[in-house]
């Protein structure tokens, strides 16, 4: 008894502690990792603004129509998570910039993609741009996954989709 006692008290300790830590971290990060590909920046560009179906998360993607005229793009993953992203800013083939439009997510933020050619390799460079409001979901990105982890899996995708061994940079 005493150690069920003593296992529970551990336990609603470690809870509170991730909680009280969460809460302590700031709301707003900003993250960067990059890859070298030998690919030229228009075929970079046209998988990174096109149908996102190519990354092995994504199960279904699909461009919406907006009475606004702005374009979304809709991708739903292997979990079953439907996510809409808004498209902000469009330079083919040097930049795309999306935003989450998705409500009631326990983070948001924006993704650009910057592509530059040099020499016979194009830099892809992505930088997100996010919140997470959830305090025990701040606590999982910083300490557990790490705010580069979509980001370095999204460039290995790329890789795997153009044929391409990939070094991930900061």
């Amino acid at each position: 008894m005493k150690i069920a006692l003593l296992l529970t008290a551990l336990l609603v300790v470690l809870l509170l502690s991730v909680l009280v830590i969460g809460a302590l971290l700031p709301k707003h990060h900003v993250a960067s990792r990059s890859a070298a590909f030998r690919a030229s920046p228009e075929r970079l560009f046209s998988f990174i603004a096109g149908a996102q179906d190519w990354r092995p998360e994504v199960t279904h993607c699909e461009a919406l129509s907006d009475p606004s005229g702005r374009e979304l793009l809709r991708e739903t993953t292997r979990d079953g998570q439907t996510i809409t992203y808004e498209v902000l800013d469009k330079m083919p083939p040097r930049s795309l910039r999306r935003r989450i439009v998705t409500a009631r997510l326990p983070y948001s933020g924006t993704w650009t993609f910057s592509l530059e050619p040099r020499g016979e390799v194009t830099v892809v460079r992505i930088t997100e741009d996010g919140e997470v409001y959830n305090p025990v979901f701040r606590f999982v990105s910083r300490f557990a996954l790490g705010y580069t982890r979509t980001l370095d899996a999204y460039l290995r995708a790329l890789a795997k989709a153009t044929g391409q061994p990939v070094e991930l940079g900061n």
